[in-house]
């Protein structure tokens, strides 16, 4: 089996007639002595790669979800956490997917928990869920996610804290 492709900027570059598919997802995130981490999974593609690296939890939206169900529905299926709260939109981006067969639009919300372990319930494509701090990221594997976390960091801070601390709010930390 090879292994899986190197993602590069051709990812980002929609082959003409490729088909849509609307992906929802999240980044998961709580407070653990006073640092923020966020939750990653490793995943098993369809074609039995097991992906170097974490991703974040997302897949389709299913008939009758909008984006935030269909992310909540994501993040307990492939990580694991079914105590998530919603916070806010992140971002939506739009790439192949590992094997080009459709555009996916990607939307990604940010969500927290205290929440610290559940169950995986796509066994056969993920497994490891891990807490990282969204300051030290392990290697990821989609450049696109790592960049997202990193462009958002400071607002998954804020948001993170004042919902833990609404005094944090008040007192000009947002």
């Amino acid at each position: 089996m090879n292994p899986p492709p190197v993602i590069d900027k051709t990812w980002f570059e929609r082959l003409d007639g490729c088909p849509e598919r609307t992906s929802a997802g999240g980044v998961v995130a709580r407070i653990e002595r006073g640092n923020v981490l966020v939750s990653l999974v490793r995943e098993i593609e369809s074609t039995g790669q097991t992906l170097p690296g974490y991703v974040l939890p997302k897949g389709g939206i299913e008939a009758g979800e909008d984006r935030h169900l269909g992310a909540k529905r994501e993040i307990e299926e492939e990580v694991g956490l079914n105590e998530v709260v919603w916070l806010a939109e992140l971002e939506t981006i739009e790439r192949h997917n590992l094997t080009k067969s459709y555009w996916s639009i990607n939307h990604y919300d940010l969500f927290i928990t205290e929440q610290l372990e559940g169950e995986i319930l796509d066994k056969d494509h993920h497994f490891g869920m891990a807490w990282f701090p969204i300051d030290d990221l392990p290697e990821m594997y989609w450049p696109d996610e790592r960049d997202l976390i990193e462009r958002h960091r400071a607002r998954i801070y804020d948001l993170v804290i004042a919902r833990q601390n609404p005094k944090a709010r008040k007192q000009g930390f947002m």
